[in-house]
């Protein structure tokens, strides 16, 4: 790629609906990808288990957002293989300074162990990525994440793509075409990350995510 990337090209990028990969974590390239068929999770279509339910209702973790954004980044990087090289970690945590890209955290005994991450443009809310260290830590994490943007009023939640695992959680295929006009519409709007604070309560969390519009 020639033109070198900064945060202001990346939210440009985000908000043309495109969104950059590298081959690997020793890979130096970074390209585009605009997928003919784009994975979305409604917002007001998150799966919640029994199981999962339960295990929010436990509070067997600590939920925090953005305590550390760069830790959630290097678990997710933290695999055999990943998409996240040197240049799109630094791009990323630059995009975490300007207010930009945020995390969701669950926390055990003082250890990070599970989180998500994204980008948050307008109401569009752009998920990259995430891990777990514990059973369940990334899904409940998700779940947070979920009630944060039902609560800042968001109306996108994109996946870039659907795995077995977000389907079971209510994610979705969508054509480019639809996928673009969900973003513009999207874009036109406002919403706020942080209207919720972290610390609501498990039972706010599932009203949150199990509410319809």
């Amino acid at each position: 790629m020639s033109q070198a990337i900064t945060p202001e090209l990346l939210l440009k990028a985000y908000a043309a609906g495109i969104f950059p990969m590298a081959e690997g974590r020793d890979d130096p390239e970074v390209f585009w990808v605009d997928p003919r068929r784009r994975g979305i999770l409604p917002l007001d279509g998150f799966h919640v288990s029994r199981s999962l339910r339960r295990r929010i209702r436990q509070r067997p973790f600590e939920i925090r957002v953005d305590s550390d954004f760069e830790g959630v980044l290097r678990g997710c990087a933290d695999r055999p293989e990943t998409w996240i090289n040197d240049e799109i970690f630094a791009l990323y945590v630059r995009l975490h300074a300007m207010g930009r890209a945020h995390s969701v955290e669950a926390w055990e005994g003082g250890q990070l162990v599970g989180g998500v991450y994204g980008v948050a443009l307008g109401a569009a809310f752009f998920g990259e990525s995430m891990f777990s260290r514990r059973s369940d830590a990334s899904k409940i994490a998700l779940a947070y994440l979920v009630a944060q943007l039902r609560a800042g009023g968001f109306t996108l939640f994109d996946t870039q793509f659907t795995t077995a695992h977000l389907e079971r959680l209510g994610a979705i295929e969508i054509s480019r075409a639809a996928y673009h006009r969900r973003l513009a519409e999207a874009l036109s709007r406002g919403a706020d990350f942080r209207a919720q604070s972290a610390e609501v309560s498990p039972e706010e969390v599932l009203q949150l995510i199990t509410q319809t519009s």
